[in-house]
């Protein structure tokens, strides 16, 4: 679950009413942790402290910012153990951040145990 908040210039930004309706991101958690659901998270470091690393033709290419342009950041992520993409969108929708951003839903590709 990639957490996303908007940037100033956001095509879609929140009304008020969005904001006033947020549930509490402690709320949030708890409920998620209750329900044996959430396994971490942790907010990330600014877009602007990001660095983006890519080799092209062998060539290190080391750049200072976030990966892309975007109308989102990516401000956070958390894991959460789903028995389907529904029931991950039933928990991300509670978020504050779907409120007020947006929020990514990705399952994680299995690493082969063998």
């Amino acid at each position: 679950m990639l957490v996303c908040r908007d940037v100033d210039d956001s095509p879609v930004p929140p009304t008020p009413d969005d904001r006033d309706a947020a549930p509490d991101v402690d709320q949030w958690w708890q409920s998620a942790n209750d329900a044996g659901k959430y396994v971490m998270g942790d907010r990330l470091r600014p877009a602007v402290e990001a660095m983006t690393v890519r080799v092209r033709g062998g060539e290190l290419l080391v750049s200072q910012g976030p990966f892309t342009e975007a109308s989102e950041l990516v401000a956070g992520f958390d894991v959460l153990d789903c028995e389907s993409m529904q029931e991950a969108v039933e928990i991300a929708s509670g978020h504050a951040m779907a409120y007020e951003g947006a929020i990514e839903l990705r399952a994680m590709w299995p690493f082969d145990e063998g």
